[in-house]
């Protein structure tokens, strides 16, 4: 799997794990991906897409 909405072009984001202490470590947030069906030049294709996108309904007017 890509990790990559097909939509917007969301991707893992990184960032620091921050205990009590303070301590920092590395971590990484993924996209909500979820797999959804679209229909592009007349033919239906099945595809990743971020929640954010899915709730928007952008996959409806797409042209990607």
């Amino acid at each position: 799997m890509s990790r990559v909405c097909y939509l917007c072009g969301k991707g893992p984001m990184t960032g620091n794990r921050v205990s009590h202490a303070t301590n920092r470590k590395k971590r990484r947030w993924l996209p909500n991906l979820q797999k959804i069906k679209i229909m592009k030049e007349g033919e239906r294709k099945q595809v990743w897409a971020c929640t954010q996108c899915i709730k928007k309904g952008a996959y409806v007017n797409s042209t990607v």
